[in-house]
C-alpha cells in the first residue's frame, strides 16, 4: 500500500482498537504469541537473507548481531508477548477523582496515544516488541524499518497481521511501511494529520534525523555511550566481571558499556587483571596515559589491544569490541566526565563506600543510575515490562525503558448534575 493510504487505514481503526476489552487484548497476545513460535522456520528464512545481504554489504559484526534472529531469540520475542499479556492493562483506569465546591467531579481517566508510528533499523525483535505495547494500550502502530532488515520485518508483520485476521481484529492493528527509502522516510515524518507520535529506535544519525523533520510530536529514544566508574574501594571481581560482561555480552546494544573510568589509586593493580579478562575476547582498549600505562604493565597482556585515547574515544558509542579508559582522582571527577560526555542512557558505578555511591545516585543524569551491576539490565523486559518500546533519553513524558504507561495519555472526565458557570 502507498504511505497515505496506510496512515489514513490506521486513523480509520484507532477507534476500535482503543476500545478493546482487556481480555481480548491478551487473548490476542497469546495468540500472536503462538504464531511466531509456528512461523519460527519460516522467519528465520528471511531473516537468513537480510544476513546475508548485511554480510555482503560489510555490516559491521555488533549490527549483524542486533540483526540476527534465532530460534532463542523468537522464543524470547513470543515470551515477550505473553508477558505484556500478563501485565496489568493501564487503559481506562481512572484517578484522582475529587468533589469540587459547584459538586462537579472531575478524575483523569487513561487513554491510548492513537496511531504510534515507529522508525527503526536493523533491529526486527522491535517489530514484536512495538506491536505487543501499542496493541495493548489500544494503539495502532505503523512500522517503517530500514532496508537491512526489510525480508525479517515483513515476516514477522505477515505473521502477526494473519493471528490477528484469525482473531477477527482488523490487520491494520498494525502496518508496515515496505518501502525502505529515505524519502518515503521523510515523507512519513510529515504524517501529522494521521499520526499521533513518533518514536525513532537507532543510531544517532537516525535519531537527529527524526527531531529535526518530523511535523509529528517525537519521543525522543537515545544511543548509548554508558560508562563504568570503579572506585578505588570496589571489589575488583565483581567489577572485572561487570565491565566484561556489560562490555561483551552484546556489543551492539545500546545499553552495552563503551567507557571505563578508573580511580587512580587503583589504577596500577586493576587494568593488567582486567585487560587479561577483556582480551580473552579480543576487546580493544583505549586508554589515557596511566591506564595505557598500567594495562601494558601487565604480564601476559597483548599489548596490541593496547592503544592511547584521544578526546573523541570518550564520546564514541562504539558498537564493537573496543572499549575507552580514563584515569579518575575522585568520584566528583567521574561524576563531571560522565555527565559531560554520556547520552543520558545508563550509568554505573563499582563500589563499597556508601556516601560514594549515594553522591553517583543523586548527581549522575541519566535515564537509569546503577550501583554495583551491569548497564546491560537497562531493557523493559529486564524492568519487568514484558518488552520496550525503546529507551528514552529525554526528561518529557517518558524516560528510560518505555513500557505500557509510556504509550497512554490521559483525558479529563467530568461528572456533573446539572452545573452551569455563573
Amino acid at each position: 500500500m502507498e504511505l497515505l493510504e496506510i496512515c489514513k487505514n490506521a486513523k480509520e481503526i484507532v477507534g476500535k482498537i482503543g476500545i478493546l476489552d482487556t481480555n481480548t487484548k491478551n487473548d490476542v497476545l497469546h495468540r500472536v504469541a503462538d504464531a511466531l513460535i509456528a512461523n519460527a522456520d519460516y522467519i528465520l528464512q528471511e531473516n537468513e537473507k537480510d544476513l546475508e545481504n548485511g554480510k555482503n554489504n560489510h555490516m559491521p559484526e555488533g549490527l549483524l548481531d542486533r540483526l540476527a534472529l534465532s530460534k532463542k531469540r523468537i522464543d524470547d520475542m513470543a515470551e515477550g508477548l505473553r508477558q505484556v499479556a500478563s501485565l496489568d492493562d493501564p487503559i481506562g483506569a481512572v484517578s484522582s477523582m475529587k468533589k469540587r465546591p459547584n459538586g462537579l467531579m472531575i478524575g483523569k481517566k487513561i487513554v491510548p496515544l492513537g496511531v504510534i508510528g515507529i522508525i527503526y533499523e536493523a533491529r526486527p525483535n522491535v517489530t514484536a516488541d512495538a506491536f505487543a505495547l501499542c496493541f495493548k494500550t489500544g494503539n495502532v502502530v505503523i512500522l517503517k524499518g530500514g532496508s537491512d532488515a526489510i525480508s525479517s520485518n515483513k515476516a514477522i508483520v505477515s505473521v502477526i497481521q494473519n493471528a490477528l485476521k484469525e482473531a477477527g481484529i482488523p490487520q491494520n492493528a498494525v502496518a508496515l511501511i515496505e518501502d525502505t527509502s529515505r524519502e518515503t522516510a521523510a515523507q512519513f515524518m510529515k504524517m501529522n494529520e494521521y499520526v499521533d507520535v513518533l518514536i525513532p529506535r537507532g543510531g544517532a544519525g537516525l535519531i537527529r534525523a527524526v527531531v529535526n523533520q518530523a511535523t509529528i510530536p517525537v519521543i525522543e529514544t537515545g544511543t548509548g555511550n554508558c560508562h563504568i566508574f570503579v572506585d578505588e574501594s570496589a571489589d575488583f571481581d565483581m567489577a572485572i566481571n561487570i565491565v566484561v560482561n556489560a562490555k561483551t555480552q552484546r556489543i551492539g546494544v545500546c545499553n552495552a558499556c563503551e567507557s571505563l573510568l578508573v580511580h587512580e589509586n587503583i589504577v596500577d593493580t586493576f587494568m593488567p587483571k582486567l585487560m587479561m579478562r577483556l582480551q580473552e575476547k579480543n576487546v580493544e582498549l583505549r586508554a589515557d596515559g596511566a591506564a595505557l600505562e598500567a594495562a601494558m604493565a601487565g604480564n601476559g597482556v597483548r599489548k596490541d589491544l593496547i592503544k592511547p585515547a584521544d578526546e573523541e574515544d570518550w564520546g564514541t558509542e562504539y558498537l564493537d569490541y573496543i572499549i575507552s579508559a580514563k584515569t579518575v582522582s575522585s568520584v566528583e571527577e567521574a561524576i563531571v566526565h560522565i555527565n559531560r560526555y554520556n547520552t543520558g542512557h545508563s550509568e554505573s558505578i563499582v563500589t563499597s563506600n556508601y556516601m560514594n555511591a549515594e553522591r553517583f545516585l543523586n548527581e549522575v543524569d541519566a535515564a537509569a543510575v546503577y550501583v554495583n551491576a551491569s548497564t546491560r539490565f537497562t531493557d523493559g523486559f529486564e524492568f519487568g515490562f514484558g518488552a520496550e518500546i525503546g529507551i528514552s533519553t529525554q526528561k518529557l513524558h517518558a524516560r528510560g525503558p518505555m513500557g505500557l504507561e509510556a504509550l497512554t495519555s490521559t483525558k479529563y472526565i467530568i461528572y456533573g448534575s446539572g452545573q452551569v458557570r455563573p
